[in-house]
């Protein structure tokens, strides 16, 4: 059975899977870069925990996450 983060969708349409697993680096930075909201951006964060552990990945999404708590304020 699959996780179910792998089917969690944001707003943008898109999957954790989709964001941080398409074929290029640029496609992997600009999926980061559309997060817009801190569900999405713990689902994605999740799914990299599960799968792929990439520290470079994940401090890209530490970045975003601060990006967006800072748009918050």
């Amino acid at each position: 059975m699959s996780d179910s983060s792998n089917l969690s969708v944001d707003s943008d349409g898109l999957t954790p899977e989709q964001r941080l697993e398409p074929p290029n680096t640029r496609l992997i930075n600009a999926g980061i870069a559309t997060i817009h909201d801190m569900e999405t951006l713990r689902a994605c964060v999740a799914y990299e925990n599960a799968n792929q552990g990439r520290v470079q990945i994940l401090r890209r999404l530490e970045q975003r996450a601060s990006d967006i708590r800072s748009q918050d304020d």
